[in-house]
C-alpha cells in the first residue's frame, strides 16, 4: 500500500480547485456595509477567508479577540508575532455589540496565543462569552481556544462559560508539529481536547491542514487520535503559504484525497467531518451544533 498523500506538485499557479469565487449576494453586501461603516474587525475580512461570502450568508462570522500579535511563531501562520499589546477590557462589550450589529446568529470566536499573561488570556476570554451571551441571547457560540499551556484552571474558565462548540486545532501530523508549530506540544494538544470532553463540553471540534509534507498513514493517525479522545468535529483543509517567510506548500492535495480522508472520518465516528481544499476551522460552523 502506498501511503503517500495523493496530490501535486505546486505549480507556479494554483491548481483549478482553490481557485474561488468573489463573495457576492444580499447578505454578505450588507454585512460589508455595516462592517466598513462601523470599523468592525472579523478574522473573515482580515484574513480574507475564502468562505466569507457564504459563511455570511448564513449568519455566521468569526472575530479574534486579545490583539493581533501572537506570542507564539508558527511557520504556518500569517499573524504577527512578538509583544502584544496591553489587555483592552473594553473588548467583550465590543464584540458583542459587532455581534448584535451584524445579526449574526452564530458566533466563532478566536485569539492569538497570550503566554504572556499569567491567564493565558482566559479572562477576557470568559468575560467575552459572558458578554455576547448577554447582549446577543439568541446567538449560539463556538470557541477556537489556544492550548493554555495545558493550564486546567485556565481551560476551566472557558468550560464554565459553557460554549456551544470549543475548538482547538491540532494543525498538523505529529512528526511534523515541532516545525510547524513551534511552540506546541502535539500530547499537549489532544490532553487540552480530552480535558474539554471530560469535563461537560458536549461538542469539541480540531483542524488540521494538509500539504506540508504529511503522508497518508500520519492522517489517518491523528484523526485515531482525535477519535480517541471522543472528538465530535474535525476540519480537513489545504495549507497555503501566508508569505515566502512561512514554510513552504509541499503538495496541492487533490478533492479526491479530501473526500477519502472525509469517509475516512465518518466511518471512525465523528459527528462532522469537514474535508476540501477550501475548508478552515469555521467553515459551516453553524452545521456543527446538530
Amino acid at each position: 500500500m502506498n501511503n503517500d498523500v495523493v496530490s501535486v506538485a505546486p505549480p507556479k499557479g494554483k491548481p483549478k480547485w482553490l481557485r474561488v469565487k468573489l463573495p457576492t449576494g444580499k447578505k454578505y453586501t450588507e454585512l460589508r456595509g455595516l462592517v466598513d461603516k462601523y470599523n468592525l474587525h472579523t478574522i473573515c475580512t482580515s484574513g480574507s477567508c475564502p468562505n466569507m461570502g457564504e459563511c455570511w450568508s448564513e449568519g455566521t462570522a468569526t472575530f479574534m479577540i486579545l490583539g493581533n500579535i501572537c506570542t507564539r511563531s508558527c511557520g504556518f501562520c500569517g499573524v504577527k508575532t512578538g509583544r502584544p499589546e496591553t489587555v483592552d477590557w473594553e473588548e467583550p462589550e465590543k464584540v458583542a455589540r459587532s455581534i448584535k450589529i451584524m445579526n449574526i446568529k452564530h458566533a466563532v470566536v478566536t485569539s492569538v496565543d497570550r503566554d504572556d499573561l499569567s491567564d493565558g488570556g482566559s479572562i477576557i476570554w470568559s468575560e467575552t462569552i459572558q458578554a455576547i451571551r448577554r447582549m446577543n441571547p439568541e446567538t449560539t457560540l463556538e470557541t477556537l481556544i489556544p492550548d493554555f499551556q495545558g493550564k486546567t484552571k485556565n481551560i476551566d474558565r472557558i468550560i464554565a462559560v459553557k460554549p456551544e462548540v470549543v475548538s482547538h486545532n491540532m494543525e498538523t501530523v505529529k512528526r511534523l508539529t515541532r516545525e510547524v508549530r513551534i511552540q506546541a506540544k502535539y500530547e499537549q494538544s489532544l490532553q487540552v481536547l480530552k480535558y474539554l470532553k471530560d469535563n461537560g463540553i458536549d461538542r469539541t471540534k480540531s483542524g488540521i491542514m494538509l500539504g506540508l509534507g504529511e503522508k497518508e498513514e500520519e492522517v489517518i493517525q491523528t484523526l485515531t487520535d482525535l477519535r480517541s479522545v471522543n472528538l465530535d468535529i474535525v476540519t480537513i483543509g489545504q495549507y497555503l503559504q501566508p508569505s515566502k517567510k512561512h514554510l513552504p506548500v509541499k503538495e496541492f492535495i487533490t478533492p479526491d484525497q479530501f473526500k477519502k480522508y472525509e469517509e475516512i472520518g465518518l466511518d471512525m465516528g465523528f459527528r462532522h467531518v469537514e474535508s476540501g481544499a477550501l475548508v478552515r476551522s469555521s467553515y459551516k460552523a453553524q452545521k456543527h451544533l446538530t
